[in-house]
């Protein structure tokens, strides 16, 4: 039987729910009054290790492993992710930890606010940045976005280790394809409607990416107002928000196994942040963004204000897969059927600002 392993990030500590014979338990939080922006679980080892950026109030930002799924944490004794003295920069928080594919087995890739990515070879224990997106010549135009100026995204290539594309709060969508050497930006047909060129080639509010499961070349974005597909690895991008309730949202996130099914959580607009119609709904397509349908079976009816962020969203590696959503109510819901029921996992939990779910072999 397969056990399930499923991190929640919060703004006050992590929480540790494991899925054994069909039953949940939690515990946590670790790192107890820290806000946990990001997760990583490396499933290329034997025993999955476990990354999470927290962030002290106190002692400020930091990145911990654990290679006995949480039960014992390690902190570098030197900061693992920190700005070289020359780039003036200090590192105010890790937004991203995310292990690359089969093809590169010891390399994790951090992003940033101030906006940059950083490259570990050593499984994510330490890490150095990758200057030339840090230097592109585009940079000096970035702006933050409501959540600052950060890599909140990165997706690799599971066949070639040198193709990188990471999304950019308020840039954009930038590629690498010779390992982060050089970058160029990638947001043909994505929209800014908040600039007097909608459609420049970088500035654009994009608030996730996510990879399809069979096709590494089709990619689905979340945008500030939007939904895109791309089917050529982000080379041109075309809308497929259409039969959606509002195309404003942060999260998308991909089946782990079947091809052109994507999740999405609507939100009304930029000015009213809470769920479409006020209803607690993920959306699902089966083709790629032909069709969406709503998923609320088990999830709350009525009146809901519990907003989904970008990483609030993700899919285990079970087939049928495991959904899994958080809220900023503190609630978490879980789908073991690709979404077409859900159950309360957890409530009363705090500000939850990611969500990471893996399959464990048993």
């Amino acid at each position: 039987m397969t056990d399930v392993l499923l991190t929640v990030g919060t703004r006050k500590g992590l929480f540790i729910g494991r899925k054994r014979g069909g039953r949940w338990d939690f515990d946590g939080p670790r790192f107890n009054a820290q806000a946990i922006y990001s997760i990583g679980i490396d499933t290329r080892r034997t025993v999955p290790r476990l990354l999470v950026g927290g962030d002290s109030a106190h002692w400020g930002p930091s990145v911990f492993h654990s290679d006995d799924l949480g039960a014992g944490w390690t902190e570098p004794t030197r900061p693992a992710v920190r700005f070289p003295k020359d780039t003036g920069a200090s590192l105010e928080r890790v937004w991203q930890l995310h292990p690359a594919g089969p093809a590169a087995p010891d390399v994790v890739y951090a992003g940033t606010e101030p906006a940059a990515l950083f490259r570990s070879d050593d499984g994510g224990e330490t890490f150095e940045l990758v200057r030339p997106l840090w230097e592109h010549p585009t940079r000096s135009r970035w702006v933050p976005g409501g959540g600052g100026e950060a890599v909140h995204t990165v997706v690799t290539d599971p066949r070639d280790p040198d193709a990188v594309t990471v999304a950019v709060s308020t840039a954009g969508v930038f590629r690498s394809q010779d390992g982060g050497q050089s970058w160029a930006p990638s947001n043909r047909g994505v929209s800014a409607v908040f600039l007097p060129d909608p459609y420049p080639e970088f500035g654009q509010c994009v608030h996730k990416i996510a990879q399809d499961a069979a096709d590494p070349d089709r990619l689905y974005l979340q945008n500030h107002w939007g939904v895109f597909r791309s089917d050529d690895a982000g080379a041109r991008w075309s809308d497929i928000g259409a039969g959606l309730p509002s195309d404003f949202g942060f999260a998308v996130a991909a089946h782990p196994h079947h091809a052109d099914v994507a999740y999405v959580f609507p939100i009304t607009a930029d000015a009213d942040r809470v769920p479409a119609e006020r209803r607690c709904r993920v959306f699902r397509t089966e083709n790629a963004g032909g069709d969406w349908e709503p998923l609320s079976a088990g999830l709350p009816e009525g009146d809901h204000f519990g907003t989904v962020l970008r990483d609030a969203m993700c899919t285990d590696g079970s087939d049928p897969a495991g959904v899994y959503f958080g809220n900023r109510n503190g609630e978490v819901y879980a789908s073991a059927d690709d979404g077409d029921s859900w159950e309360l996992l957890a409530s009363h939990l705090p500000d939850v600002l990611c969500v990471r779910a893996a399959t464990l072999s048993g």
